[in-house]
């Protein structure tokens, strides 16, 4: 009994540690530079940082939530979300606050 206590113990310590190691709400997809189809808008999406039109001094941090993107300012809340409508290699279409969809491609 001793033994299964002990192998269920470090099962459940190796899950803890590896979902602790993994890397929450990153999408490799959505890293990279964005233009929308209409040039109007330009959006670049680092490891951290959500900027756009190329305001490097407004740059917001983010994390992601299944298909929503959630950006703040120096961490400052409520958080503005996008939400992903359509996302690949090439092509991505974000529903804005206010409703309106932005489509992108690089």
């Amino acid at each position: 009994m001793k033994k299964h206590a002990l192998i269920l113990g470090m099962l459940c310590g190796m899950a803890l540690l590896i979902t602790a190691c993994e890397k929450k709400g990153s999408n490799t997809k959505l890293l990279g530079s964005w233009k929308s189809k209409d040039a109007n808008v330009t959006l670049k999406i680092t490891d951290k940082k959500f900027i756009m039109d190329g305001d490097e001094q407004n740059a917001e941090d983010y994390f992601t939530k299944g298909d929503t993107i959630f950006t703040s300012f120096e961490g400052n809340q409520p958080y503005t979300k996008f939400v992903i409508q359509k996302l690949d290699d090439q092509q991505m279409n974000l529903l804005y606050p206010d409703s309106v969809v932005v489509k992108f491609s690089r």
